[in-house]
């Protein structure tokens, strides 16, 4: 019989689904696994399913670094052929990547309903791809599954057709269910050189693309009054060599740079450290959990995560040199009280959303 496909592309997304996938497998309900392709290379994606525990996906395609337009057309041209073989009764996609728009463009072209995790996000900065993909799945979706009343109220703004669900976040489903097999297997800190330091990420195309911003990251993190490391993704890599930055930044006593680190190893990175700098969505999220409880600098001029800005978790702090000093310093010498409780949800979003698909779908399963 036709059941539910669940489908990743990225590392973020086979993290937020996870929680989905074993709330599945608990309840006993059929369903099919699917990585389109968009991170498919051992450490960006398969490292983190199998660190995970979770099965192998039942189909896996591979997409090369193709521009943004060729890349979403060629994992919507991969997702059709096997929609076409599998004929779900609903596609199940999460986040704001380009593998969730084709895959959502798939799947409504051939009449299939599409379940969107993480609806509602909401930048309002056109300058990310990102904001144009999360608000075009939403309007073709028809399962809503919105992890905040902020992000239902941004739905309901733009009159979506879908219904919508407010169920709380998988991303704290995740952190909650995967803390201690981190600190059960992780290694990480036995490469850290500092006792105490920040943690920092820095990816984002619209970031490390531009040569004074990245510029200006680097320069903060070496000359931050903290330590940090700095698990470097290979596209920041990349550009730091294009720019002459990389040598100079290896250099540095007070920034450690990292291969990119297996999920466990960040969770226990995030544990550990004193402060957050990312440019990251997911992280910003991650922080909050009960088992985190971090401040982040926000190393952007928006964020589609106010939730986290209003609870006290996050500030957004541009992409300044002196601006992102003055920051950490404050975050520092603050140390402001974060709240217990994650404005994300408390950790059963995953369970929700699976018993809103049985019901929705009882004959399918």
């Amino acid at each position: 019989m036709n059941n539910v496909m669940v489908v990743v592309g990225t590392r973020p997304e086979i993290i937020k689904m996870a929680p989905i996938l074993r709330a599945f497998k608990k309840k006993k309900l059929s369903y099919t696994f699917v990585h389109c392709g968009q991170h498919y290379d051992y450490e960006m994606s398969q490292q983190f399913i199998e660190e995970l525990e979770l099965p192998s996906p039942d189909y896996g395609c591979k997409v090369k670094a193709y521009s943004q337009g060729a890349q979403t057309a060629k994992i919507l041209a991969n997702m059709e052929r096997i929609l076409r073989k599998e004929k779900p009764v609903l596609v199940l996609v999460e986040g704001d990547t380009n593998s969730v728009l084709a895959t959502a463009l798939a799947s409504v072209k051939l009449g299939i309903p599409v379940g969107h995790v993480e609806a509602g996000l909401r930048s309002f900065d056109l300058r990310m791809p990102e904001e144009h993909n999360r608000r075009l799945t939403d309007h073709i979706s028809t399962y809503l599954f919105a992890p905040t009343k902020n992000a239902e109220e941004n739905l309901k703004r733009e009159s979506v057709w879908g219904k919508i669900y407010v169920t709380g976040n998988t991303v704290i489903d995740a952190v909650i269910q995967h803390i201690s097999i981190a600190e059960r297997k992780s290694k990480i800190l036995e490469t850290i050189r500092f006792k105490k330091f920040a943690l920092a990420t820095a990816h984002r195309a619209e970031n490390v693309d531009d040569p004074k911003v990245l510029k200006n990251f680097i320069e903060a993190f070496m000359e931050a009054p903290i330590p940090v490391v700095y698990p470097m993704h290979p596209r920041t890599k990349k550009r730091l060599k294009q720019n002459g930055l990389y040598n100079e930044v290896k250099k540095s006593e007070n920034l450690q740079i990292l291969p990119p680190v297996g999920y466990l190893d960040f969770l226990v990175l995030m544990k550990n450290c004193e402060i957050i700098l990312t440019d990251s969505g997911g992280i910003q999220e991650e922080a909050t959990a009960p088992p985190i409880r971090k401040p982040v600098l926000v190393l952007r001029i928006s964020t589609e995560r106010p939730e986290a800005v209003a609870a006290g978790f996050a500030k957004v702090v541009g992409v300044n040199k002196e601006d992102i000093l003055k920051a950490i310093e404050r975050a520092l010498n603050s140390r402001e009280k974060l709240p217990e409780k994650s404005p994300y949800g408390d950790g059963n979003a995953a369970k929700r959303i699976v018993e809103i698909i049985e019901s929705e779908f009882a004959n399918a399963f």
